[in-house]
């Protein structure tokens, strides 16, 4: 009988929980989940390569509106991207060379797409017959990844044939 009596307490302790709001997560140990570190996060280069696919099916399609969009939108997510990256080099340098490494890996990882997204967008406005909006693209380009690299040197003779620049580069 004193059994009987004790149902209705354990209903009141533990409650009538509804499952709604309960996550579940695949991973072995809760400790090592982390919100960032799948596919689908929105901090991550592959969100911009994400965007710069979805700005190629446009293109393909025709709608070049939508496409800029979706180049300006990886564009602006490459920057945020490599902004945070190299904030945090310059916090940890001096303090655990490792940080560092994986920051300097990640933002010249960053730096590529960001350059890929610069470039689609120039074309873009190239074939819009709008130069003066991609001669800063082009510009920054070659900033971000050296006159000696492969997009550096597209982007400078890109330059040239805009008329922007003259002089050939022999590097």
């Amino acid at each position: 009988m004193k059994f009987l009596k004790l149902i209705p307490i354990l209903f009141i302790f533990f409650g009538n929980f509804t499952y709604k709001n309960i996550v579940h997560a695949e991973i072995k140990n809760p400790k090592d989940f982390k919100v960032l570190s799948n596919d689908s996060k929105k901090l991550s280069v592959s969100n911009v390569e994400y965007f710069i696919k979805q700005g190629d099916k446009y293109i393909k399609k025709g709608d070049f509106d939508k496409a800029k969009d979706y180049y300006l939108d990886a564009r602006k997510l490459a920057k945020q991207l490599a902004s945070f990256y190299s904030d945090l080099n310059s916090s940890f340098k001096g303090i655990d060379a490792r940080i560092p490494n994986e920051m300097q890996r990640k933002g010249k990882q960053t730096l590529k797409i960001l350059a890929e997204s610069n470039d689609r967008l120039a074309t873009m406005y190239i074939e819009d017959e709008k130069p003066e909006v991609a001669v800063p693209l082009l510009v920054e380009t070659i900033r971000i990844m050296s006159p000696n690299s492969q997009q550096g040197k597209e982007a400078y003779e890109r330059l040239i044939k805009l008329g922007f620049v003259e002089t050939k580069y022999k590097g």
